[in-house]
């Protein structure tokens, strides 16, 4: 875990500062994962031990996946280079021009596929959520989701199974209630999710 942590800091993918998160809420930290995930290497050895994790569990058949699916944007490396390690199909869901997530360009989900949720970072879980919708909509079962970078707040639950490759204890408050907003830092948004300005 550690070596992730090590890895997100090589990469400049872990930032400091006052930062509007793609689930809306306000941060001290960001992890720009992509500047990870630009290094195919640095991917792979991020991912490796979830990877190996996911395996040992599909092996004692406490875990069933077909095919891993990445939220766009910082879930389509993740869901590649996963789908790489286990030898499954990888896509992605994507944001139609209303902000509704949607699964396009051909991809399908067959009745009773199982699904690996694949992100870069998880907050709150929305967008993760969002695809889940989408997939069992289509007949999909969610088995679990995975991500680089875990930074959920203790009271945010995830209703599957959940590995992460590290756990970073980051702040993050609601824009009402921040704590950088009431000392008057400038406020960044990195991400590409479109917000309600």
């Amino acid at each position: 875990m550690n070596d992730v942590v090590s890895l997100l800091k090589q990469s400049g993918a872990l930032l400091e500062g006052h930062f509007l998160l793609s689930s809306g809420r306000h941060g001290d930290r960001y992890f720009q994962c992509a500047r990870l995930l630009e290094y195919p290497d640095r991917a792979a050895a991020a991912l490796s031990a979830v990877a190996e994790a996911i395996r040992a569990d599909m092996k004692a058949g406490k875990l069933q996946i077909d095919a891993v699916v990445g939220p766009a944007m910082g879930g389509i490396i993740v869901a590649y280079e996963l789908g790489r390690q286990l030898g499954l199909p990888a896509f992605f869901t994507e944001r139609d021009d209303t902000g509704t997530m949607t699964l396009r360009r051909g991809f399908e989900v067959k009745p009773g596929q199982n699904i690996l949720i694949a992100e870069d970072v998880v907050t709150t879980a929305k967008s993760s959520g969002e695809s889940a919708r989408v997939l069992e909509e289509m007949g999909g079962r969610i088995s679990a989701l995975v991500c680089i970078v875990d930074r959920r707040a203790q009271s945010v639950e995830v209703p599957w199974p959940f590995y992460a490759a590290c756990r970073v204890d980051a702040a993050n408050w609601d824009a009402g209630d921040c704590e950088l907003c009431k000392k008057g830092l400038p406020l960044v948004k990195p991400g590409s999710r479109k917000l309600p300005s």
